[in-house]
């Protein structure tokens, strides 16, 4: 909970518009109070039944995850990846080469067609 204090410090600073922080699903409730006191906007998506997706910040980056709807980050298009990446105030040419990579591996996914022997 301790990096979750110092998360809400940062973005209350200014320094983050999106934060997001995982953490033991059994802090959900603990961690929303906290969120729900400094009155930060904030969605809760499960990783795994014991693990949970915090994002927080400030209306408009956390209505855009709304939006995007309740999936999974390994899930998400390279368009929603991309957009999540920049809102969390990752490196934008990193993010330019992440984005790149993930539309070329969609590509080759999409463009294989495995070959199927004809029966006589």
């Amino acid at each position: 909970m301790k990096v979750l204090v110092h998360h809400i410090y940062e973005y209350k600073k200014g320094l983050r518009h999106l934060v997001l922080h995982t953490l033991d699903a059994s802090f959900r409730y603990e961690a929303e109070r906290k969120l729900q006191i400094q009155n930060i906007d904030y969605i809760v998506r499960e990783v795994t039944p014991s693990k949970i997706n915090l994002f927080f910040g400030d209306k408009e980056c956390v209505d855009v995850l709304r939006e995007i709807g309740n999936k999974k980050l390994n899930e998400f298009t390279p368009e929603e990846d991309f957009i999540l990446g920049t809102m969390l105030g990752y490196d934008g040419v990193l993010q330019c080469r992440r984005y790149l990579k993930l539309k070329q591996n969609n590509m080759n996914k999409l463009s294989y067609v495995p070959m199927v022997k004809r029966s006589a």
